[in-house]
């Protein structure tokens, strides 16, 4: 009996406890539910940045007319591919003598576009994205006449160019090599754009322009020249180097031009020691751009200039007796023997109103002073 109620009491202990038990176990808290990870975010675009698609033109009557082109039936030798969003050049067709790519994409230029192109005159690549174009293009054009490569980011000039090539055209880009041989045998070459670049002296080979026998207008503004560059054809009508760093001309630079006409040098820097005494007394020169110099004086010029542009200087005075160019058949009655000079811009500098009358009595051809 003691033995049963022993049994008993064991047992009722071990239930005491177990409840004892659950009642002070702390209870399992509810997980919290689990919370979706933001999405990655894309990378951004890598430069070129998002390409609008490109611009399909309308349907052709010719079968040979590419999708993005348009081949007008009014000029069939013409193919309007600017403005479409281009990344490439289009195969073009062999009737085509007018190519137009300007303000797209394209960032190379490769030869294969061209296999059947033989007949090509003129391209306008101007306002692409254009690094390199193959020298190959050019074997395959031997007719071209006109290319225009403005506004894209050439580092060199093109090699292998068309000899009989009559205007080249690359301002505003990032040349800063020019093979010593990239203008040879090019006699044709009227007109060489090739200002807004990072052309220094050491870019300009001795005879660079010696084949260019028919250049009637070089531009070499917006760069980084110290000196005028050498060896600049004589049939030259047109000189541009504004914005350069040039200090000073050789005497005798101008000597055997007999053409020129137009020359600018506005923006460099330019003193009265850098500017000999008769440098510009060059009797087809009509027009003078000398603006934004350090000059002190008005240099000397020859009758038959019609343009002077001094502003910007630091001129003090002005004396018309020792500037006015005199010729052995002057008459200061008959006004056609007269200085020639229209036109005279001194605003800018160190003087006041009002002209000299000297200056007047010598230039009675002025129709415009500003000073």
């Amino acid at each position: 009996m003691r033995a049963e109620l022993g049994y008993c009491s064991l047992l009722l202990l071990l239930l005491t406890i177990d409840v004892w038990g659950q009642q002070t176990r702390p209870r399992a808290r509810p997980k919290p539910p689990a919370t979706k990870k933001p999405p990655k975010k894309e990378p951004e675009p890598k430069e070129p940045t998002d390409f609008p698609p490109v611009i399909f033109g309308p349907p052709s009557s010719f079968s040979d007319c590419p999708r993005e082109c348009l081949c007008p039936p009014s000029y069939p030798n013409a193919l309007y591919c600017e403005n479409r969003n281009l990344r490439k050049v289009p195969v073009i067709p062999p009737r085509t003598h007018y190519l137009y790519l300007q303000n797209n994409y394209i960032d190379s230029v490769t030869a294969d576009a061209f296999d059947n192109a033989t007949e090509l005159k003129w391209i306008n690549l101007g306002n692409n994205r254009i690094r390199s174009i193959e020298k190959q293009v050019f074997e395959k054009l031997p007719n071209l006449l006109h290319l225009y490569a403005q506004r894209n980011q050439l580092k060199e000039v093109p090699s292998n160019l068309p000899a009989g090539l009559e205007q080249l055209r690359l301002s505003r880009n990032q040349i800063s090599k020019i093979a010593p041989g990239a203008f040879n045998k090019m006699e044709h070459l009227a007109l060489l754009d090739l200002h807004h670049n990072k052309i220094s002296d050491s870019n300009l080979a001795k005879n660079l322009f010696k084949d260019l026998k028919n250049l009637i207008q070089l531009n070499l503004a917006h760069n980084i020249l110290r000196k005028m560059p050498a060896n600049i054809p004589t049939s030259i009508a047109q000189l541009f180097l504004d914005r350069n760093n040039i200090e000073d001309i050789p005497p005798d630079y101008f000597k055997d031009f007999t053409k020129l006409a137009f020359v600018r040098l506005n923006y460099n820097q330019l003193s009265d020691k850098g500017v000999p005494k008769m440098v510009f007394n060059i009797s087809t020169l009509l027009d003078l751009h000398l603006a934004h110099n350090n000059l002190n004086t008005v240099p000397l010029f020859n009758l038959h200039l019609e343009h002077l542009h001094l502003n910007n200087n630091n001129i003090e005075s002005i004396n018309g007796t020792e500037i006015c160019p005199s010729a052995p058949s002057m008459d200061p009655y008959d006004l056609d023997s007269m200085p020639r000079l229209r036109y005279l811009r001194l605003d800018g500098n160190h003087m006041n109103p009002p002209i000299p009358i000297d200056v007047i009595m010598c230039f009675r051809h002025l129709q415009s002073v500003m000073i």
